[in-house]
């Protein structure tokens, strides 16, 4: 399964489209990580400032129609991770009918990113 960093706001928009991101028509791909330690590190870091909520798509890789490509986190990976770790980067819009669930990111009393629970 692979774990995408998205606003509630940011998932629902369009859902009669193909979800895609601003990192998509900028980089060419949209960034996944590759496990729960990974994707509270990366909130952390690139979401640290954003109210809520913070959602995490289970993205089921055998049901994308767009290609993935496991690679080395670009310059280096966020604080807290392994730098051999590869993240999972998906070459295309994600169709909607790979997204397997939905959590929701908590924070804990210091206000960091730091559980994911089932999304209701």
């Amino acid at each position: 399964m692979l774990l995408h960093l998205t606003t509630l706001d940011g998932w629902l928009a369009h859902p009669d489209r193909p979800y895609a991101t601003a990192s998509l028509a900028l980089e060419g791909f949209i960034h996944c990580s590759p496990g729960e330690a990974e994707v509270l590190a990366v909130a952390n870091e690139r979401f640290g400032h954003t109210p809520g909520p913070l959602m995490v798509l289970l993205i089921d890789e055998e049901l994308l129609d767009s290609p993935v490509r496991w690679e080395a986190a670009a310059p280096t990976p966020p604080p807290g991770t392994a730098p051999t770790v590869l993240f999972p980067h998906i070459y295309g819009p994600v169709n909607r009918t790979a997204v397997a669930g939905m959590l929701e990111v908590g924070r804990d009393a210091a206000g960091r990113w730091a559980t994911l629970a089932a999304w209701s």
